[in-house]
This record gives structure tokens, C-alpha cells and sequence, in this order.
């Protein structure tokens, strides 16, 4: 699965159902449900609240095996209007066979009707099961294999989670990763219970034409009453979490992919007919990612079909259930007119992403849900590999790991933070909250695991690795420990403390400083390193901690290295018999040292290089050797980071100047250091537009001892108007010769061409100069694809004025049709910095296209707010009452939406007294709710807990 939260550039979708406005005595705005007069009309989920069994946290110390295997399931679902029925058959081996007495069998199960339980064909009566709120439990259970036969009564319109079976924009559709399949009928719902499916679907036929599950289709016809059928087959066992069902309406894209073995695989993606247009980049990503899956892993698709679908209303960003992957509309639909070269980008990764999972996670699975990193943050490195491949790799590269310092670093100094293999959870969900929340730790550093596996074993080790993981797991549920063994085994090496990283939270801090010795033609690097304390985990262990450096001579280019002192011997560095111009260091311990040897000139080391491990760095250098770094490392990603350590340094030292009510004043070298990159031709452009642009305020108050949104908000404005200054004439110029006329297309050169331009245009826009407003109008208006002309409507409405208004009016007129547009429209308006923007906001939950009972919906505009740090952190508290009163009224409609949003307050001690005390009240307020779920109680009680 891949976790969804969009950031800037939001879509969504509309949800069509029936909502009135109940106005809040305080602000009154907050949309819900109309009310509902008896207990028998609320939605399953609100039934939960009502009932809900005490709070139990789960830990990984906990696990035990199961006490019974399901060998096969066959389900029947008679899909209906008012009510589903699910009929269950299930093969059922005890693990011990012959024991003198059976355990019990305990089967999840919640918000369904339970018709009736049968074993061996004999009807149970009620002295024979325990039913509870979350359980059906056979207390007797018989001695040998048996046969389980369940009938369940469930109500998918009415489930707003959007987990398990429900409705979506009037088709059926499932989502059961974590726990959803307990929603549809009662099972072990756990990974390591893993069985062959076969699955009937029954429906209308003209309501539901299209009936789909995992596997291949062996049947199907017509019943009477105008319904119809479909059996699936599919032959590959599988974790109940993996089951897809959808029926609706919808029309495809079929294509086909020849395998290397030379089978023909048949591919299709699903849609609303009038959407089918926009899939043709979908299905272009898919049949790129199969065929870099065989290419780089071996790996090949191992049924005859593959299918795709798009929903609309979907919690996630995609799932990778058995040969039906379902994904979020907007991860799949897009057209030059209406989707980012952002939004191709996504579809690019997510759809290979999905699809890697068919090994990565489906093939092999995770025995327990602690092990949730053994094929997600694998999986997550694979589709960075695969975007890397298909573009800059340095690019890609410096966006992942500005993301897991902006989301993850934040979270693993914070209430939240937590291993990459959690120790325990209360609501397993919450591991699946978006890529910008709580995923961050086990999907983007759990990537930064897998990758420093890569970089200590080479391209040819890893595979190895990767080779003999498959040949002794396939078809296995497994944890992270088989997957360590599997690389140490393959190379035959020693990883040390490696699974330290799957079992210690917190990022390290590393230290190193460095001395040359002119008269030995030695240098010395120095390092230390400390993992700072965190919730439940005072005091940690070192850290195995790969660093790649190289070594800069005065005339920038990289030294030759052939040997160093380590631990008092010397070692060869060199490769194959050959020098090398980059080494890696095995830094294990708390402090260690590395000598170069036949240095004979001072140098400037390249520390970290490709940012290779997940580390907060702090180094003896100087400005003037980061200035010598970013215009010279042949490492681009040093390059680039050698700019973004010179503007954070800056702008911490500007925000203490505001602070004190100093003058700014902007060094002249950081602004030619940026104007030598800008205008070096040989440099890749979307590399350009990368290193010119400043740290994100995020990122400057995470290094604060106290956040101040306000300074730094002001300080990130100051210097964006000064560079814009400054470098104008470039600018225009880089606009100006940026521009074409030609159809679009998606790659890497156009690409890098137009984020280059749209980049020096939110330069310029942000000067309110005439000349540089009228060019932002002018490009509004002649821009064919939207990747133009949003970054122009951005840059235009960054100011409040008459104009901004017209715009962003004009710009809804023309795609009010589009819900996806619809959505980049709502989040542009709600992250904007303009003082006072919660009341806009508010008036816009109102808006005739919002809806909060649509995730995307909601992250567009809900989140989208919370990430502007001076409407969101306004120091009367308007936007913390605001959030607060949201996530009380989204956890009854959907509690995995709402324990994203309330997440945005669980770093609320980083603040001054006053923001504190009130984020404090909204968070004391959010739990002393009755009925609260699980999901945002567990993220609220453990921020307040801090």
C-alpha cells in the first residue's frame, strides 16, 4: 500500500451524498450529517464508537503463532442495495493435530450482522460461540481439520471508514490493509494466516456490470431477476489483507505485456467510462514498471491478468491487493490540460510502487504487522530505484530525502516517534496515515534501511541478496530479521549492529571534525555519534552508520584514495586493485577515527555523499569550504546540500536578527553562489530549480530550540524578495528562454524545463513589481497544460489583492467539472500564508464541492491548511480551535482521516507558552470526547503525554 497525503498539489473528488450545515455555537461551520432520529440508522462506524471495547495496546513481544491455519476460503457475496450477505467457507487446520483438548478460535469481526456459524455442516447454537463486539469466538472448536461456514450480513452504503466493503461514487469497492477485512465477515485477521481465495460475486447487472476479484475469471453468467455472476480463482495464497472485490460500472484500458519467459500478460485500468482518456500515462507506467522489475531484480509477473482500478473515495493512495490493484483516482487519471508534471510524476512512482508489491509484499508478506517495513519501506525504495531510473536520479534522490528530513527527522524528535519496526501500537491504522505523517518512519527511513543495504553490499551484493530472500521465502510470512540474514548470508559479510535500525527510534547526530597533517600527508575525519532519547527508549546503542565521503583538492576535483588507517591498521580503500575517487566508511561505533593516507595537500571532504545514511550531520567546515563545495563536488547531491547547509545557516542567523529587531541584511556571496548555478549551462535544469530554492520554514524550526513560525515565515519572505532582486535580470531571462510552444509531453527535459521556469517565476511574482505581475498574468493566460498554468495562479495569489481573487474565481469557472483539478483549487487557497486565512478556509468548508466524507477532500483542504505555519500556528489559536473542532466531527465519519489530521498537533510542546497552552486545550478536549476511536485517541493521548 501506498500512503496518501497530498501536499501542494491536491486533488480530489466529490462523494455524492446528502449532507446538511449544523452551525457551531463558536464558529459555526463545521458540515455533518443530518440528524438521525434511531440508533438503527447510523452508519457502522458511528455504531463502533458507541460500543467500543477498551483500548488495548499490542506488542511485538506479544506475538505468538496462530493456533489455527485457514488452508482455503470460499466466499460468496450477494451484493444488494440496502444490505450485502457474505457467505464464507473456510478450511480450518489446527497447527497442533491430535491434542488431547482444542483451543479456542477467535475470529475479528465488527460492524456486521452475523447470520449464522456452521462447522462440519452442523449449525452452531449461541452456547456453542461467544459473540462480542469484536470477536466470534468457538470455544470447542474440533480436534482435526474441520470446515467454517459464516454468514454475515454487512452495509457497505453506509460505511464512511471506507474500510472493508463499501460504496464509492455508486460502485463497490474494498480496501482491507490493516484490519478492513474484519468488516466483511469474521476471520483471522492477521498476515501470517495466508489461504487460497475463491471469491463469487453476485449483482444487478445493469447497476453493476463489471464484477472483479484477485486471480484469474474461470466463470460467469447471467441469474434471474436481471443479477448476474463472476467466480475468481486465484491460485496464490494469500493474508486476508490482500482480498479485492469491486462491481460497478466502469470501462477499461487494455493493453498487454510480454514477459521475458514470453507469456502475455493481459493489463487493464479501470474506470468511469468518461475517464478512460486519461489512463494512457497510467497504463505507460505500469508496463515500464513491469519491465524494469525484470530487468533489475529478475523478477516477472506470475498470472495472465493484471488490472487496475480507479476510486474516487479512497483513505490511501493505493493497494496492492493480488493482480487487482485499487487505487486513489488521483494516482491514475491525468491529462496534459489537468494534471502537474507532479501528478505524472506520482502516477509514475505509485503505479510501480503497487505493482512491485507483487513480490515485495504479496509473494513474500509480513508475518506480523510490526514487521510492516519488511515490504513497505523495501517497496518504497524499489519505486524510488524505478523514478530514478526513469529520470534524475539526482533529482529524485535530493526530493526523498528532503521529505524525510521535513516529515520523518520531525517525527522521530517528537511524542510520535518510533522504530522502524514499531515495539506497539493501539490502532494499527495509524501506520498508515499518509506519506507526511505517521508512514514516514516505517515507509521513507524504513527506505533509507534498505538502501544503506545497497550501499554497504554494492548493486551485485544487494541483488544477491535480493535472489536468495525470494528462494528461501516465496510464498512465506516473514520479519525483518529473514530479510537481514538474507543479504548477510548472500555476501557472506559481517552487518554488525544493522538490525539496530529496525529497533531503535530517533535519528542519529553525527559529528566530525577533521585535521591535516602536512608533514605525514595524512587526513584525519574524527567521528562521533549520539542517537538522542525517545519515548520508552532512554538510552540507545550505536548505530551502524555507512558514510560515503570523497576528497576535494584545491582545484575541486575529486583526490585519488587508495588507503586509510582504521581502528590502528592500514587498510586499502582501492577497488578491483584500483584507486578509487569515493570510499565508503564503516562507522560502528560511539567514536571512531579514519586516517587518509598520501594526502598531500589540505582537502575539503564530501561527507555523506547521496546522503547515504539517515543522519543529522554536523562537521568542522567552514562557509567558505561549503561555498567551494556547491561549486564544485562532483557529487550533486553534495552540491545541492552544500547550498541548503549555507541558507539554513543563514536563516537561522536572520531569524535571530528579527528576533532582536536587527536589520536584515542578506550576504552577497549566498546570492552569487546562486547565480552561479543559475546560470551554469551545463547543469540539468531541474537540478537549478532545485538548489536555488530555499530550506522549507518546516525544516528552520525544527532546528530551533523554541519554533517561531512568525520569524521565520518573515525571514524565508525577506530572502525570497531579496534574491529576486538581486538575480531579476536572470530570471527573466531563465523565463523567458524556458518558454514553448510545443505539445506537451512528460519527461525528463521538459520536466526540468518548465519547473526551472515556473521556479524563477514564483521569484519574480513574489516582488508585486508591474513588470513581474504582468508576466504571472501572462503566462496564467497562455499556458496550455496545467503544469504552467498552476504554477502561475501559485504564483499570482501568493499576495491578497482584487486580482488574486479574480484569478482564483476564473480558475474554478473553468474547471469546476474536474474534481481533481477542484482539489489543487482548495489547497492552494487553504495553504496560503495571507494573515487570516482560517476564516477563508472555513468559508470554504462550505463550498458546494467539498464534501467530508471525501479523504481527498479533506487533505486538500483541511491539511493543506495545517501546513502553513502562520495561519496554522496563529497565535490567538484560530487555527488549532479550528483543526480541534474538525477532527471531532471527521472521527465519527472516518477515523483514519481524522487521526491524520490531528496529528498536526503532536509536535505542539516545540512552541512558545502561549501556543502551547493552546494546542494543549484542543488536544485535552479532542480526548475527553465520548465515543472517541481508537485512531485519534491513540495519536492525541500519546502527543499530550510527551
Amino acid at each position: 500500500m501506498f500512503g496518501f497525503f497530498p501536499e501542494r498539489n491536491v486533488a480530489a473528488v466529490i462523494f455524492p451524498a446528502s449532507r446538511s450545515i449544523c452551525y457551531h455555537k463558536k464558529s459555526g461551520f463545521i458540515p455533518r450529517y443530518r440528524p438521525l432520529s434511531s440508533k438503527e440508522n447510523l452508519c457502522p462506524n458511528q455504531l463502533s464508537h458507541q460500543k467500543m471495547d477498551a483500548r488495548k495496546e499490542v506488542f511485538l513481544k506479544d506475538y505468538k503463532l496462530p493456533d489455527y491455519y485457514f488452508d482455503t476460503i470460499d466466499l460468496d457475496f450477494s451484493l444488494g442495495e440496502e444490505r450485502t450477505i457474505v457467505s464464507s467457507r473456510i478450511a480450518v487446520t489446527p497447527r497442533v493435530k491430535g491434542a488431547g483438548s482444542s483451543p479456542p478460535l477467535s475470529l475479528d469481526g465488527q460492524d456486521m450482522k452475523l447470520i449464522s456459524v456452521k462447522v462440519d455442516g452442523n449449525e452452531l447454537k449461541e452456547g456453542e460461540y461467544h459473540l462480542g463486539p469484536k470477536r466470534l469466538t468457538l470455544s470447542s472448536p474440533p480436534l482435526d481439520s474441520f470446515l467454517l461456514e459464516i454468514v454475515t450480513e454487512i452495509y457497505p452504503q453506509k460505511n464512511t471508514s471506507l474500510e472493508g466493503l463499501y460504496k464509492s461514487s455508486g460502485n463497490f469497492c474494498t480496501q482491507c490493509e490493516a484490519e478492513g477485512f474484519r468488516k466483511i465477515t469474521y476471520y483471522q485477521d492477521r498476515p501470517d494466516i495466508m489461504a487460497r481465495y475463491r471469491c463469487r460475486i453476485e449483482a444487478d447487472k445493469e447497476l453493476y456490470p463489471v464484477l472483479l476479484s484477485n486471480g484469474n475469471l474461470v466463470e460467469q453468467g447471467d441469474l434471474e431477476g436481471g443479477r448476474h455472476y463472476a467466480i475468481w480463482d486465484d491460485p496464490f495464497k494469500k493474508p486476508c489483507y490482500l482480498f479485492a472485490l469491486v462491481a460497478g460500472k466502469l470501462k477499461s484500458r487494455d493493453d498487454s505485456f510480454v514477459t521475458c519467459s514470453g507469456r502475455k500478460v493481459d493489463l487493464r485500468i479501470w474506470t468511469p467510462e468518461q475517464d478512460v482518456p486519461k489512463t494512457a500515462h497510467a497504463m505507460y507506467s505500469l508496463k515500464a514498471a513491469m519491465k524494469w522489475d525484470e530487468e533489475v531484480f529478475g523478477l516477472e509477473y506470475d498470472l495472465d491478468l493484471f488490472n487496475i482500478v480507479a476510486v474516487p473515495d479512497f483513505n490511501m493512495g493505493a493497494m496492492e491487493n493480488k493482480s487487482l490493484n485499487i487505487f486513489n483516482s488521483k494516482l491514475v487519471l491525468a491529462s496534459p490540460e489537468t494534471a502537474s508534471d507532479e501528478d505524472y510524476a506520482a502516477i509514475l512512482g505509485v503505479i510501480g510502487h503497487e505493482y512491485f508489491h507483487n513480490w515485495t509484499g504479496n509473494r513474500v508478506t509480513c508475518r506480523d504487522w510490526f514487521q510492516l517495513s519488511l515490504k513497505e519501506g523495501l517497496t518504497v525504495f524499489r519505486d524510488q530505484e524505478f523514478s530514478s531510473d526513469m529520470g534524475s536520479r539526482t533529482v529524485k534522490r535530493i526530493a526523498d530525502v528532503s521529505r524525510v528530513r521535513t516529515t520523518q527527522f520531525p517525527q522521530d524528535a517528537g511524542p510520535m516517534s518510533h522504530p522502524v519496526r514499531p515495539h506497539s501500537y493501539i490502532k494499527m491504522d495509524n501506520f498508515y496515515t499518509g506519506k507526511t505523517w505517521h508512514t514516514v518512519t516505517v515507509y521513507r527511513k524504513g527506505a533509507e534501511v534498505v538502501r544503506m543495504y545497497k550501499t554497504l553490499l554494492g548493486s551485485q551484493g544487494f541483488r544477491m541478496g535480493m535472489d536468495l530472500y525470494f528462494k528461501r521465502h516465496d510464498g512465506q510470512a516473514v520479519t525483518c530479521e529473514d530479510f537481514f540474514a538474507a543479504m548477510r548470508d548472500a555476501n557472506n559479510t559481517d552487518l554488525a549492529n544493522f538490525l539496530l535500525w529496525y529497533s531503535q527510534a530517533g535519528t542519529p547526530f553525527v559529528r566530525v571534525t577533521s585535521n591535516y597533517n602536512a608533514e605525514a600527508n595524512t587526513f584525519s575525519l574524527k567521528f562521533s555519534q549520539e542517537v538522542p532519547p525517545t519515548p520508552g527508549q532512554p538510552v540507545k546503542e550505536p548505530m551502524f552508520i555507512p558514510v560515503i565521503i570523497g576528497l576535494l583538492d584545491s582545484a575541486g576535483k575529486d583526490m585519488v584514495l587508495s588507503s586509510m588507517y582504521h581502528d590502528g591498521t592500514l587498510q586499502s580503500v582501492e577497488k578491483d586493485g584500483q584507486p578509487v575517487h569515493s570510499t565508503i566508511l564503516r562507522f560502528t561505533k560511539k567514536e571512531e577515527e579514519f586516517v587518509f593516507s598520501g594526502i598531500k595537500d589540505r582537502p575539503i571532504p564530501s561527507l555523506l555523499r547521496g546522503f547515504s545514511a539517515p543522519v543529522r550531520l554536523e562537521t568542522d567546515l567552514t562557509d567558505d569550504d561549503f561555498f567551494f563545495l556547491l561549486a564544485h563536488d562532483s557529487d550533486e547531491f553534495n552540491r545541492w546540500e552544500a547550498g541548503q547547509v549555507l541558507g539554513r545557516k543563514l536563516m537561522l542567523k536572520l531569524v535571530g536578527d528579527f528576533q532582536q529587531n536587527k536589520d536584515l541584511v542578506l550576504n552577497s556571496k549566498f546570492i552569487g553562489g546562486l547565480r552561479s548555478i543559475l546560470i551554469d549551462q551545463s547543469l540539468d535544469k531541474e537540478f537549478i530549480a532545485k538548489a536555488i530554492t530555499l530550506p522549507g520554514e518546516g525544516e528552520i524550526m525544527d532546528l530551533m530550540a523554541v519554533a517561531d513560525p512568525d520569524a521565520v515565515h518573515a525571514v524565508r519572505t525577506f530572502m525570497r524578495k531579496q534574491i529576486a532582486r538581486e538575480l531579476k535580470s536572470e530570471l527573466l531571462g531563465v523565463v523567458a528562454s524556458n518558454r514553448s510552444s510545443e505539445e506537451y509531453v512528460f519527461n525528463h527535459p521538459n520536466m526540468a524545463r518548465r519547473a526551472l521556469k515556473n521556479k524563477a517565476l514564483a521569484y519574480l511574482a513574489g516582488l508585486e513589481d508591474p513588470e513581474c505581475h504582468e508576466l504571472a498574468m501572462q503566462e496564467y493566460k497562455s499556458a496550455t497544460n496545467m503544469t504552467e498554468q498552476f504554477a502561475a495562479l501559485v504564483a499570482i495569489t501568493q499576495t491578497a489583492s482584487e486580482t488574486r481573487d479574480e484569478v482564483l474565481s476564473d480558475f474554478y469557472n473553468k474547471w469546476q467539472h474536474d474534481f481533481l483539478v477542484v482539489n489543487k483549487w482548495f489547497a492552494l487557497q487553504a495553504v496560503s500564508d495571507i494573515p487570516g486565512n482560517v476564516e477563508n478556509v472555513k468559508k470554504l468548508l462550505n463550498h458546494p464541492a467539498f464534501d467530508l466524507r471525501n479523504p481527498n477532500k479533506v487533505y486538500s483542504l483541511i491539511g493543506a491548511f495545517c501546513s502553513s505555519p502562520v495561519n496554522f500556528h496563529a497565535k490567538d489559536g484560530s487555527g488549532y480551535e479550528f483543526l480541534g473542532e474538525v477532527v471531532v466531527q471527521l472521527d465519527k465519519i472516518n477515523p483514519q482521516v481524522a487521526s491524520r489530521m490531528v496529528s498536526a498537533f503532536s509536535r505542539w510542546k516545540r512552541y512558545d507558552e502561549t501556543r502551547q497552552k493552546l494546542a494543549k486545550a484542543q488536544l485535552e478536549m479532542i480526548v475527553s470526547v465520548n465515543g472517541l476511536s481508537e485512531n485519534v485517541y491513540e495519536i492525541a493521548s500519546k502527543s499530550l503525554a510527551a
